[in-house]
């Protein structure tokens, strides 16, 4: 992928080329042009403006024509609350360098610092966004790049604040190194193709750190999801490719590090889930390889719900979990091959690093807990190693060939 910084400047310089005759205006308190929406009507397309440090009392600004605009030194746009701060409408839109404070907010408008609808190849980079409804908000749109933004906001309720970064119908997005806090979903993706989420830091958003429905063929890569409500949603999509991610203390009495509801023909790997109330709730999901992810100090590492079937779990680690599989239904036909298991008591005595009778990593006790949750307490008792080992002698709850069959007797690196 190309560096974004490198792109960015790509970018622009194709942009002036194409624009010959493009000017450079500068908007500032005792310049000629003291208002950004007066110097937008005064540009022409592929026009640059420049604003220099100062706070500006703008809302509802419309950016209909290709423009760049930067930000120089400590500049701040104050919406007061009226409604959208940017509008975007138009191709070749750049936008960096500006913090925007105070965007509306409405039970009936999705008001946004800024807001996007019907653009290509914008972009929008090194921005901060303090206490929006919505951070941005991007509708219909194409072949974008938000990077390296900060937005920040004070949500206490679900039904009380707006997302992050919100996409809908929208495809060939670039969402990179952005910092996404205190917001209901820090990113939401709906109907979404073709796009990739990387580097982000999303945490202590109210819901979901992520959130996407209905989006095919995107790849999520090398984000943290930290301390979120209920960690991230993955929901109605197929060929998706989620790595090096880490999920961590997404932790509560229904949270989860990663939920997955009816999806399809996804690969997961190289993931780390720690310290999550449930790392993986897994529901309705078919055809998912999951390679090399590690699973530590989790409440259940992997919680299969049911209707998942066809799916590989390999090399994975499973570290101190209170529960490695929680597994409903006596059907299985999911793969569980080659794992590093923590709880695994079995022997190697031909000294392949491979456990030499199979682990069943279903525990009886977690059953028990599935359906009566206050059985809790007796977690560490004797009495539920005795009937855990039961289990795993001779299944009752579980199907019998719920087995890693090949156990690693070491901690895959």
């Amino acid at each position: 992928m190309i560096k974004v910084r490198c792109f960015i400047s790509i970018l622009l310089s194709v942009g002036l080329a194409t624009w010959s005759k493009a000017a450079v205006r500068e908007v500032c308190a005792a310049c000629p042009v003291s208002s950004l929406a007066a110097a937008i009507s005064v540009s022409a397309p592929g026009d640059s403006i420049t604003i220099r440090p100062g706070t500006y009392y703008e809302a509802n600004i419309i950016i209909s024509k290709p423009l760049t605009i930067v930000g120089n030194g400590d500049v701040l746009f104050d919406g007061g609350g009226r409604g959208y701060i940017l509008k975007i409408t138009a191709d070749q839109v750049a936008v960096s360098g500006i913090t925007f404070i105070n965007s509306g907010k409405s039970y009936t408008h999705d008001f946004a610092a800024i807001y996007i609808s019907k653009s290509k190849n914008f972009n929008i980079f090194q921005n901060k966004i303090i206490n929006p409804y919505f951070g941005i908000l991007v509708e219909k749109s194409h072949q974008g790049t938000i990077a390296e933004n900060i937005i920040k906001g004070n949500s206490k309720r679900e039904d009380d604040s707006g997302n992050g970064i919100h996409l809908w119908h929208c495809s060939k997005i670039e969402i990179v190194k952005n910092e996404v806090t205190q917001l209901r979903d820090g990113i939401y993706f709906e109907f979404v193709s073709e796009s990739t989420v990387s580097e982000n830091n999303s945490h202590g958003n109210i819901r979901y750190g992520l959130h996407f429905m209905f989006s095919n063929n995107d790849e999520y890569s090398y984000n943290l999801f930290y301390n979120n409500g209920a960690g991230v949603a993955v929901m109605f999509s197929k060929f998706i490719l989620m790595h090096h991610n880490k999920f961590v203390k997404n932790w509560g009495t229904a949270s989860y590090g990663l939920l997955l509801k009816e999806i399809y023909d996804a690969e997961i790997k190289d993931n780390s889930f720690e310290e999550n109330t449930i790392a993986i709730f897994i529901e309705g999901s078919t055809r998912i390889n999951y390679i090399h992810n590690d699973f530590a100090r989790n409440g259940w590492a992997i919680k299969i719900a049911g209707a998942a079937y066809t799916n590989y779990f390999t090399q994975n680690n499973f570290v101190h979990n209170a529960f490695d599989l929680s597994y409903s239904g006596k059907i299985n036909d999911n793969v569980f091959d080659g794992n590093y298991w923590s709880g695994y008591r079995g022997y190697d005595l031909d000294r392949n690093n491979i456990g030499d009778i199979p682990y069943r990593p279903v525990k009886l006790f977690s059953y028990i807990v599935n359906n009566t949750p206050e059985t809790i307490v007796l977690l560490r008792s004797l009495f539920i190693d005795i009937i855990n080992f039961s289990e795993s002698v001779s299944p009752v709850f579980t199907p019998d060939d719920l087995a890693d069959s090949k156990p690693m007797m070491y901690e895959l690196k």
